[in-house]
This record gives structure tokens, sequence and C-alpha cells, in this order.
């Protein structure tokens, strides 16, 4: 509509424009005819003629007539001129609440595309910090992949003590590595076992092998204690304490520890703050059941999967075979570490 406006006011201004110059021209036939009026006025006084007196008396009636009528017409133009100034005044305050409406609906979208690009700017900020989040993660992921040995060493600990329950350890260890040998990176895992083992045998073995993942199979007691032999053959108890100091005083290359044993869980919360993980068992274990845990466990690794799926896919392994001891197994790590960021085996 501001054009339409504007083309009115423009309008209405030639019309008052030509008003003007019809008043101008009015008023200059007004100045004739007093003129005319002047000089007969002067005629008379300079002759004592009657018939020049009478002649220039009806030229100066005519002039007056002739003003009368101009004046009408100037009066009729000085009203249309007002009329035309007040419509171009209207006009012209339309034009000023079509531009005042235009400047508040430009400053509107002005502050809307401001708002937009301000929107606009935080998320492609957000997507740069995710990008960046998501490039450390996997600097990171890259990182301690590079850290993992090419090859690492299991070190299997088992112990049956006379007095005790015959426990199917040989066929744990045979089932363990039978699972390794299928899987993708089986040239990655080395399997050591040592047998009967007696509580100075723990810290021989591992500085003799100097192993990443050390694994204890055999009987565990509900008080959190391990059990191990005597030089006989008969059942030595040996604390979660001691357990600790002894790996603590070991190789500092050890990634995992898994205790194999029942109640074993208190054992794997205690070396927890001196390794990456620990597994233990918060209750009794059955021989088949820690069996399949176990193997399964290593196969995974074995295919280069983290610590977290690879104990997630025994458990669910577990499930399966004996669904009543699935969450037998607890797996702990170290503070700041990540179970599905740690790898024990490269998967590259």
């Amino acid at each position: 509509m501001i054009d339409t406006y504007r083309n009115n006011v423009s309008r209405k201004r030639t019309e008052l424009s030509k008003l003007s110059s019809d008043r101008a021209k009015e008023s200059a036939k007004k100045a004739q005819q007093k003129q005319k009026i002047i000089s007969a006025t002067n005629s008379i006084n300079r002759t004592n003629s009657q018939s020049i007196i009478r002649s220039k008396r009806s030229e100066i009636e005519r002039a007056e007539k002739e003003i009368a009528s101009i004046d009408k017409k100037i009066a009729d133009l000085d009203r249309k001129i007002a009329q035309k100034e007040t419509e171009i005044a209207n006009e012209e305050k339309k034009v000023r609440t079509e531009e005042d409406k235009i400047r508040k609906k430009q400053e509107q979208e002005d502050k809307k595309r401001q708002k937009d690009n301000e929107k606009t700017l935080k998320e492609i900020n957000r997507a740069i910090s995710m990008q960046q989040r998501m490039q450390f993660d996997m600097q990171k992921d890259i990182d301690q992949l590079k850290a993992v040995p090419e090859k690492i060493t299991v070190l299997f600990f088992a112990t049956n003590p006379k007095g005790t329950s015959q426990l199917r350890l040989d066929e744990e260890a045979r089932t363990i590595q039978e699972m390794i040998r299928k899987s993708e990176h089986r040239d990655s895992i080395s399997f050591e076992t040592r047998w009967a083992v007696r509580p100075l045998d723990i810290l021989q073995a591992i500085n003799e092998i100097n192993p990443d993942v050390v694994h204890f199979s055999g009987h565990g007691a509900d008080t959190g204690e391990l059990v191990l032999e005597n030089t006989d053959g008969s059942a030595k108890i040996v604390t979660k304490e001691a357990i600790t100091q002894t790996i603590m005083a070991s190789s500092d290359k050890i990634h995992l520890l898994f205790f194999n044993a029942c109640f074993s869980y208190e054992q794997a919360q205690e070396v927890i703050n001196h390794v990456d993980a620990a597994i233990g068992m918060t209750t009794s274990i059955s021989d088949k059941a820690a069996c399949t845990f176990a193997a399964q466990f290593y196969s995974s690794l074995g295919f280069g999967f983290s610590v977290k799926k690879a104990f997630d896919q025994a458990k669910g392994v577990m499930m399966l075979e004996s669904p009543e001891e699935a969450n037998t197994p607890i797996l702990y790590t170290k503070d700041g570490i990540e179970a599905d960021s740690l790898f024990i085996v490269n998967p590259n």
C-alpha cells in the first residue's frame, strides 16, 4: 500500500501546484484590474469633460465587477488549495504509518534473523565441540591401542589342595587354550600354567613370566581369602591383603587379574587400585560355570574385543549354560579407566 500512498501524495502535490498556479494567474488578473481603476481614476481627476468622466467611470465599474469575479475565483481556489493540503497531509500520514509498519517489520525480521544466526552459530559451535570431543576420544582410543602390546601372556595359577572338593581345573585350562586357538588373534596370546600353587610360587612365576594377565583358579573362602597349598599339599589360606602386596611388589605390566574362585570379589576389589581391571565372583560358582565363563572371556579377548565386551559375552554364554549363575562374576576397573575402552589384545 505504501506505493499507492506515495503515488497519491505525488499526484495531489501536482494538483496543488496547478491550483497554486491558477490562483497566481487570477491574482495577476486582479492586479491588472486594479491598475485599470487607478488609471481611470487619474484620468477623471485630470479632465473636466463630462463624456470622458462618464467613460472612465464605466471602465472603473467594469474593472470592479471583474475584480469581484476574480475574488470569487481566488476564494474558490483557496478553498481547494486548503482541501488539497489536507488531503496531502492525510496521504503523507498514511505513508509514515506504512513506513513505521515496514520499519517495525524489518526490525522484527532483523531480530529473528539475528536470533536464527546466533542459534545456527551455537549449533555449529556445538557440532565443532562434539567433533573435537570425538576426535579427542578417537585419538585417546588410538593411543590406548598403541600402548597395547602385540603379544600378551596369560599366567594361569591352579590350586586344588588335599581335603578340598575336587575341581576340574585341567579341563578349565584345556578349554581356555582351545578357545584362544580358535580366536582371530590366537598368535597374540601366550597361555602359561602353574599347578598346585604355593604362596611363594606366585611371585616366582610372575618374575619368570612377566605376564599381562594373572588368572587364579581354585577355591575361595566366603571370608574373601584364596586357598593355595602348603608343601604337603594341604590347604593354605592367603588373605586378599597378601595377594595385593604380592602383586604390588611384582610386575607393573599386569593389566588384569582374574579370580575364578568362589567369593573372590573382595580379592578383586582389593587389587583394583594397582591394576587396570579385575574380575571376581560374588558367591560360590560351579565348576561348569567357571570353566564356561573363563573360556569365553579369553576367546573374546582373542578376537580383539575390549575387556567390557569380553566380560559381557562371557556372561551371555553363562546365561545359556548356567542362567542361575550368570550374575556371579563381577568386573571392576581402576578409577579413570573405562572397561569398554580397555583392550588387552591389540585388535590391529
